[in-house]
């Protein structure tokens, strides 16, 4: 069998997950191939911290029956997260070396799944930009290609998966974040719906942020939203649960579906035709296989006023993180101890009064109800997931003027925050490469609460243009 267990970090979880179980392999044999893979792999810088003694312990605790779910099976958590016994840092210099005391409650439920906790993946300071550069732990490159970004801001995530380091990853997603390095990386990446997975215990509820999963198979991501979703206790809101598990729901074939499809970019900038293309061809293979695509941009997208309300409250959230740095570390808040970028929106969100900020929370509700009512004759609806290609490392210089770094930033990917704002859920689909070799992403959007059937109509058109054996290094 020895030829069989070449590459097993690029099988599914589950796949994995059952070897473990079944005792064709162990769990250390796992977690021995991730080190051996890291070490492989370091010119991608995917890692901020490894934690090679623990991960190995854990494993080889690990036996065959266990009926955790994902008992022995290798995962990462992304910098921007609690882990109990394990530094905690936002990504920023500010943090210092802050050890967390506490799992956040999608880190325990992991642990419950039986995951082993590797180490934590790269992310640019407080999250804040869609590729992943930070000053503290440097650029993450993408598997593919390591001139050019694997997106962020869990760009690390994105690039530990792809380099077959790991099966899948946790990522989060404020503005795109889980789909926009899924995308840059040939992954699938879903953000859940709003209130589907707790932010707790050491954030509130999120307007706009949600914590997932980066996969290279549909059917992982359904099973981790099973693992994942759910209320805890404290919670002030919460998505009610599905009628059956989302991995139920995944594996059946879609109803023949109504699709929206638009190309153009709701800030109004240019799409690389690489990405219109894209998606035609993905609306060419939807008619195919029986479902009806009409062009429609559902009314309330494009206006920049819904993004400068985005700006406002995502300027409070950044502040908000850096405050909170500031009071783990006992640091002192100043231009130097964070990037230019994150003092920017800090300095920003100091210029705003708290009316600001509920009138900007308003203006994002309003437009979020008349884009759900435009959307609502369809089942879905279709978009390019990215603006523009993979960025080349350094075209966004976070230390020059913040406010045309963070434009250019939405003009690379001008297609995930809006979902952010509605809390509907979003999907990245690594359907096609470019001449070049780069993974080219696809963005399915579905109505509130509606992940199963954006996971259903996924595994259809994963089975249509396979993606699995594509693999950045194999």
């Amino acid at each position: 069998m020895a030829h069989e267990k070449t590459n097993l970090l690029t099988r599914s979880a589950i796949e994995l997950a059952g070897l473990v179980r079944s005792g064709q392999i162990s769990s250390r044999e796992l977690v021995e191939q991730a080190l051996q893979r890291i070490e492989a792999n370091q010119d991608i810088n995917a890692f901020t911290l490894v934690n090679a003694e623990s991960a190995l312990a854990a494993a080889t605790a690990i036996k065959p029956g266990d009926t955790r779910p994902f008992a022995g099976v290798p995962i990462a958590i992304k910098e921007l997260a609690h882990v109990a016994g394990e530094r905690f840092t936002l990504g920023s210099d500010l943090t210092g070396d802050y050890i967390s005391p506490f799992d956040d409650h999608f880190v325990r439920r992991l642990r419950e799944a039986g995951f082993i906790l590797l180490g934590r993946t790269n992310s640019p300071e407080f999250g804040i930009v869609p590729i992943t550069e930070p000053r503290r732990f440097g650029p993450t490159r993408n598997p593919w290609n390591t001139s050019v970004t694997s997106g962020g801001s869990s760009g690390g995530a994105a690039a530990a998966v792809a380099a077959g380091i790991l099966p899948l990853a946790h990522g989060s997603d404020g503005g795109g974040s889980i789909r926009i390095p899924a995308a840059c990386c040939g992954l699938v990446g879903l953000k859940p719906s709003r209130g589907r997975i707790s932010s707790g215990p050491s954030l509130g509820d999120s307007l706009l942020s949600t914590n997932g999963v980066i996969t290279r198979s549909v059917a992982d991501s359904a099973a981790l939203l099973d693992v994942l979703a759910g209320y805890e206790t404290g919670d002030a809101t919460w998505a009610p649960p599905p009628e059956e598990p989302f991995a139920v729901t995944a594996a059946r074939s879609p109803r023949r579906l109504r699709v929206a499809m638009t190309v153009a970019s709701p800030l109004g900038t240019p799409v690389d035709p690489i990405h219109i293309q894209a998606v035609h061809d993905t609306a060419k293979l939807l008619t195919s296989l029986g479902h009806t695509v009409e062009e429609h941009m559902p009314e309330g997208m494009q206006t920049r006023d819904l993004f400068h309300a985005f700006n406002v409250v995502y300027a409070a959230g950044i502040s908000a993180s850096i405050e909170y740095a500031a009071s783990l570390s006992g640091r002192a808040i100043n231009a130097e101890s964070v990037e230019r970028l994150s003092w920017g929106f800090y300095e920003y969100n100091k210029s705003l009064t708290p009316a600001h900020y509920v009138a900007a929370v308003s203006r994002i509700q309003r437009q979020a109800r008349l884009i759900i009512s435009s959307f609502a004759p369809f089942d879905v609806l279709l978009t390019p997931s990215l603006g523009q290609r993979p960025l080349p490392i350094g075209t966004l210089d976070i230390n020059k003027d913040w406010r045309s770094e963070f434009t250019k930033s939405g003009a690379f990917t001008p297609f995930t925050a809006i979902w952010n704002t509605t809390g509907q859920p979003a999907i990245s689909l690594p359907l096609y490469h470019s001449a070049d070799g780069l993974p080219i992403g696809v963005q399915f959007v579905g109505h509130p609460l509606a992940e199963g059937l954006l996971l259903s109509l996924a595994t259809e058109l994963e089975a249509a243009l396979p993606w699995a054996e594509r693999l950045a290094r194999p």
